[in-house]
């Protein structure tokens, strides 16, 4: 062989390598899904810091409090949008419901073809909210954080593993993966930085310790 011809193999060898490594890296599931990026661990730990440590109150919640799953666009509601942005190939029907589509639970690595396998979870729970100052909010406010698009708030998940989360702080639960529990009390600490939300001593000692490794 020559080596005019042995260089040229070389090359095709290495450029189908590089499409088969692209192709790979494409199909995989995102580490963090669609929900937006939060801060960085050096900006977290920053607004841990700042969040006032105040003991819980869960006098007087209702979910019915947080209106939730509003109307978002035309039939779409806030599920219905966070279905279709956190999954592959989705299909919705004329009344924004999805019918099919694909998706990846960063929570627990499980992957679902039907939309009822999933639940959207409130990544700082409605009930917590409350319990650290959404209290005082008017109906309007507690609305918007119950279906905050803009925030790493909303995510679609394994149903069965958000209902194991329940209202659940970062002190007694988090997701079994754990190479998502840097994203998630990134996203934790700055949903309730935003929201001017307080922490109890034990969820903070929770996030100190998982923010040190981010």
């Amino acid at each position: 062989m020559s080596k005019f011809y042995a260089r040229r193999r070389v090359s095709i060898l290495a450029a189908l390598s590089g499409l088969i490594a692209s192709v790979a890296l494409f199909n995989a599931p995102t580490a963090s899904a669609a929900l937006p990026t939060p801060v960085s661990g050096a900006t977290a730990r920053s607004y841990l810091a700042q969040l006032t440590v105040a003991t819980e109150d869960r006098t007087g919640y209702d979910r019915d409090l947080f209106p939730h799953w509003i109307t978002q666009s035309g039939a779409c509601n806030t599920r219905e949008v966070v279905l279709k942005r956190d999954g592959t190939n989705v299909v919705q029907d004329s009344s924004c419901a999805a019918t099919s589509g694909s998706w990846y639970s960063v929570y627990d690595g499980a992957t679902w073809t039907a939309a009822s396998d999933l639940d959207i979870d409130h990544l700082v729970p409605l009930a917590e909210a409350w319990d650290s100052g959404a209290d005082s909010w008017t109906t309007s406010r507690r609305q918007s954080f119950a279906n905050d698009l803009t925030r790493p708030q909303l995510i679609a998940v394994t149903d069965n593993v958000n209902q194991a989360k329940g209202d659940q702080d970062p002190a007694t639960w988090m997701p079994s993966r754990t190479a998502y529990r840097c994203t998630y009390v990134r996203a934790w600490v700055q949903v309730k930085y935003y929201y001017g939300l307080s922490v109890d001593s034990a969820e903070k000692s929770a996030l100190t310790n998982y923010l040190a490794s981010c």
